[in-house]
């Protein structure tokens, strides 16, 4: 995970100061945590996870949890 954290942050880009670098490792990290697959959600995201529960009716959420998550919503 370190290797494509660093890939992908401080070898692809040039960062002026260390709030910018900060602020984009931030949200790399969000949105890594949010599309990768968990072994222990049956090989689901988090969010796939969530919206699949929402659907079943379960009664667990008073929010739809697709109102709730940051980035683009097109589910």
């Amino acid at each position: 995970m370190n290797r494509a954290i660093k890939g992908e942050t401080v070898k692809r880009h040039h960062y002026d100061s260390h709030d910018q670098q900060r602020s984009h490792l931030s949200g790399f990290l969000v949105a890594v945590n949010l599309a990768c697959r968990l072994k222990t959600l049956s090989s689901l995201a988090p969010c796939e996870y969530n919206c699949n529960i929402w659907v079943s009716g379960s009664g667990r959420f008073s929010v739809n949890p697709i109102h709730q998550m940051p980035g683009q919503n097109t589910w």
